[in-house]
């Protein structure tokens, strides 16, 4: 365990981003920590190491967890009520009243005008997604060669010498293995060896009880709606499945079909409120999911993701002129399989290519 540990805390960029933490946290009250979307437990087990090492190393005390969507999958609301975490909704939330904001698992530019738009510039960002454009902020650590947030955040935790509860091992265990989908998605040495020493202390009991909690009884309508509307194209399976309540829907179902024998790849749409989300998951192996999001649908939207997870998101509005204002399943289905049969070609040369 000592080597172990020893490998976590060997990064010189970690202990300096330690200190500049403390120093950023001397004389100030209050912290709020800003998590993008629906919360997952990698964001939320990363906002409460964070929490953490500035209540022992800088005392503050006051610390607010801010999403800017509710929590939608069942698995993670379990999680956080598990946790005893109360996450409030950030169109309902003074940031003004913090002497410190910081972004967990997000960068500012994920946010689009809603931070412009209340004036409000963050100090920390803490982020393992790529960085695509460029913002600033005071201390910033992205390092997209990790699997999670919660690895470096172990990293962090253990170079502030501060006492890691049961609690918080728990939190990190869990988002470390879902992040990385039990380490089926690329992972780094810093990944499996902060998750063995998370899972060794780790309340296992717990996380295995959240993690048979995982589908609410009302979605099982949109399963039988995917199982009659599917279009198979050999190994592949396409579906719409109009409005539904939350993105986590859309990846459910996905994940759902990803487990039938001789499916390798699953996208799964839907429309939440004013957007189309699409969700495409994959074995990793035959197509990069991430370059297909991008060069499918990135001109429409916002896309990106993983080898074997990815997700686009796109205005309804930016689809009225391509859709001729027609919102219909078969409008929408053909719009889904004729943007995915023209990169088709070229995705067949993008197996080794990072999202």
């Amino acid at each position: 365990m000592k080597r172990i540990k020893s490998l976590l805390v060997a990064k010189e960029e970690t202990a300096l981003n330690v200190f500049k933490l403390k120093a950023m946290a001397r004389g100030k009250e209050s912290l709020a920590i800003l998590m993008y979307g629906s919360p997952d437990p990698d964001a939320v087990a990363s906002a409460m190491a964070l929490q953490e090492i500035l209540r022992q190393t800088a005392g503050i005390s006051k610390c607010t967890l801010i999403s800017t969507e509710p929590v939608a999958r069942q698995q993670n609301r379990e999680f956080i009520r598990a946790m005893k975490l109360d996450i409030q909704i950030l169109n309902k939330t003074d940031l003004s009243q913090y002497g410190l904001i910081a972004l967990v698992d997000a960068q500012p530019t994920f946010f689009g005008q809603t931070l412009e738009n209340i004036h409000i510039q963050p100090q920390i960002v803490l982020d393992h997604h790529p960085c695509t454009t460029v913002w600033h902020a005071e201390l910033a650590d992205i390092r997209p060669a990790y699997g999670s947030l919660s690895t470096m955040m172990m990293e962090y935790l253990l170079a502030a010498k501060v006492k890691i509860s049961r609690k918080l091992y728990t939190a990190l265990s869990y988002g470390i293995k879902t992040d990385t989908n039990n380490f089926e998605r690329e992972s780094s040495l810093e990944d499996i060896s902060a998750y063995y020493l998370a899972y060794s202390r780790a309340n296992r009991p717990l996380i295995r009880r959240i993690e048979l909690n995982q589908i609410p009884e009302r979605f099982l309508k949109y399963y039988d709606f995917a199982f009659h509307h599917k279009r198979r194209y050999r190994d592949r399976i396409v579906c719409y499945l109009g409005k539904v309540e939350s993105a986590d829907t859309c990846v459910q179902v996905a994940d759902f079909f990803l487990r039938l024998v001789e499916v390798y790849y699953v996208v799964i749409a839907g429309i939440v409120k004013d957007r189309l989300i699409i969700v495409f998951r994959g074995d990793g192996y035959r197509q990069d999911c991430g370059a297909t999001a991008i060069k499918a649908f990135g001109g429409y939207g916002s896309a990106g993701g993983h080898k074997s997870a990815a997700r686009v998101e796109i205005s309804l509005e930016a689809l009225r002129e391509p859709l001729h204002d027609d919102f219909s399943q078969e409008t929408i289905d053909q719009f889904l399989v004729q943007r995915l049969h023209r990169k088709r070609k070229v995705l067949i040369h993008t197996n080794n290519s990072k999202p």
